[in-house]
């Protein structure tokens, strides 16, 4: 199920789908009598292309989403735990740590250490799977911490979860009533908070990963539609596919128990 989520969410990404839709205009154009129908297809993916890569257009979509929760500052209660959530890697030995991180995972990292580096005491929780290489996403990050100046003893790791569903409930198993920070993108915020308050949990949000800003004067930059802009869409799209997914799951009642298999560093060796 988890495959086909991702399939399904891949071919639905909006440029992907347009591009099945200028395709099929091309069909219609080469191999039928309908070319008029055909012209106006591929007309119509064109201009889709260039409005999900407009700046106008992408920063009014993804900016209400990711401003709906502030930047994490200092509280006076005790954190105990700081939870960064997985987002992807290579396993890429010629090029350094920090860049075998996907941008949006080094982000999320580094915020996390922010918080960390607040609260004395508090544990580091990294989370994330494998996808497809020999090394999760938990241990990946894990590795940049280290060489970033955490203490192996303040790291703890979830190397199984998937997605946020997984990630929020083998929280829950492991972190119970103390107080957690979860850090993740900004424009995966909202989605994440639901997730933790349907496992139970009671999180602090520590948004980061701001992709979508009004300050853009030079039209140069603003007009001219460029491949940041379109991950903007993407994000954006992304995110209301996976609202539409949980409303779905919750529909249908899915429920399951889930474990905490965790990892701590002090009990394990990573290469810096």
């Amino acid at each position: 199920m988890f495959e086909l989520k991702k399939v399904v969410s891949a071919l639905l990404m909006p440029l992907p789908a347009m591009l099945i839709v200028a395709f099929f205009g091309l069909m219609l154009i080469m191999f039928t009598a309908k070319r008029k129908s055909g012209c106006f297809i591929v007309l119509f993916a064109l201009i889709g292309i260039f409005l999900i890569a407009f700046q106008p257009v992408t920063t009014r979509l993804l900016m209400p989403l990711e401003r709906q929760y502030s930047i994490f500052l200092p509280i006076d209660k005790s954190v105990d735990y700081v939870m960064v959530l997985g987002n992807g890697h290579v396993v890429d030995d010629q090029i350094p740590p920090t860049s075998e991180l996907t941008r949006a995972g080094l982000m999320r990292l580094s915020e996390g250490i922010r918080i960390l580096r607040m609260y004395p005491g508090a544990k580091l929780i990294l989370s994330g799977y494998a996808g497809g290489t020999d090394t999760s996403n938990a241990r990946m990050m894990a590795k940049v911490a280290l060489a970033l100046g955490v203490s192996k003893s303040d790291i703890v790791l979830l190397e199984t979860a998937k997605d946020t569903w997984e990630e929020a409930h083998q929280a829950a198993a492991y972190v119970g009533k103390k107080q957690l920070v979860v850090v993740t993108s900004a424009s995966h915020m909202k989605r994440a908070m639901q997730e933790f308050d349907t496992a139970g949990l009671k999180p602090l949000p520590a948004p980061t990963n701001y992709l979508a800003h009004d300050n853009i004067n030079q039209p140069w930059d603003k007009y001219m539609p460029k491949a940041k802009y379109l991950e903007q869409t993407e994000r954006y799209w992304h995110e209301t596919l996976g609202t539409y997914w949980k409303a779905l799951r919750d529909w249908a009642g899915e429920t399951k128990t889930m474990e905490a298999p965790i990892e701590i560093l002090s009990e394990t060796e990573i290469e810096n």
